[in-house]
């Protein structure tokens, strides 16, 4: 598989567009589009809107938090004016500011939604473990000057895999219905000073992740036991739990969707763990309703207190 290829220049592209989009989360609100202050939403509209010359609307795979990176934030809009694959690509990264930039673009059926189809999202959360504080990683690794025990986090945190109520690591102003997520998984390895949390899921909760990573590395430093999330999640509480991580750490690496679409693949960021090799899409999805849901294919009756499909 190859990172390089021409981008066509003189096909107009018609119909829905779907666009991956990379982006430095430190200097925005997060991704929505809010009135009072930057957002990478507000960014790529009014880049794509200059290319298309009439106001454009995108419609995000998922909303990251202020400060988080994004490797593979997928968004659609419908384009009011043709233009062709290198025009949106080239055209709008040349409008947009250096933080943020499209990947690629591609014409799909105007049924697809970057939220409503998506089958599962990933992130990856990036730990610099060393006595010294970072300088080139400052602003996409939180840094821990602590030794932690990469296996222990690893070991606790697979209580948190399966279908769960997440209320003890959900923000006080989150404000979803419910508190019910599928964890696909969650692993947590070393890579020399580098402790990388990498989980994937059908959504998560609003600081869910950072909550469980502040939880993760009391049991590295061995302030608390591999039972400490078990003990959480039971709690259901999130006034009992523990601190919310860094938002600096955190990486949208990405959204899954059924191979149907036809979405290119591409190798999993953020670049500096591109030594692990992996691409998107390589892992097997669980059988859940959720993902059978939004495949098309007849849903099985989901046991009781589980959540349904989205």
């Amino acid at each position: 598989m190859t990172l390089f290829r021409l981008l066509d220049d003189r096909h107009p592209l018609t119909g829905r567009l779907v666009m991956g989009v990379e982006y430095d989360g430190s200097a925005y609100c997060g991704w929505q589009r809010l009135k009072h202050a930057a957002s990478v939403q507000a960014e790529l509209e009014k880049a794509l809107a200059r290319v298309a010359s009439h106001p454009v609307t995108v419609h995000a795979s998922g909303r990251t938090d202020s400060g988080v990176h994004a490797t593979r934030q997928i968004v659609h809009f419908d384009p009011p004016a043709p233009r062709s694959e290198k025009a949106w690509v080239f055209g709008v990264n040349a409008n947009l500011p250096r933080d943020i930039a499209v990947r690629w673009v591609k014409a799909v059926p105007d049924d697809f939604h970057a939220r409503f189809k998506a089958l599962a999202r990933r992130y990856r959360y990036v730990i610099l473990n060393q006595p010294s504080r970072p300088v080139l990683e400052r602003a996409n690794a939180t840094w821990c000057r602590d030794p932690l025990d990469a296996d222990a986090m690893h070991l606790a945190a697979q209580v948190l895999v399966g279908e769960h109520d997440f209320s003890s690591f959900r923000a006080a102003g989150c404000q979803s219905k419910t508190a019910w997520r599928h964890l696909h998984f969650i692993e947590v390895h070393r890579h020399g000073p580098l402790v990388v949390i990498d989980v994937q899921g059908n959504a998560f909760l609003h600081h869910m992740i950072r909550n469980i990573v502040g939880a993760l590395v009391t049991v590295g430093r061995g302030e608390q036991g591999t039972d400490y999330l078990a003990r959480l999640m039971a709690l259901r509480d999130r006034t009992l739990a523990d601190v919310t991580a860094p938002a600096c750490g955190l990486h949208f690496v990405d959204s899954l969707y059924d191979e149907a679409w036809g979405l290119p693949r591409e190798p999993l960021g953020p670049n500096l763990l591109a030594f692990l090799g992996e691409w998107t899409g390589e892992r097997e999805l669980p059988d859940c309703p959720m993902v059978e849901f939004r495949r098309g294919r007849p849903v099985a009756d989901t046991v009781a207190g589980a959540g349904s499909p989205e």
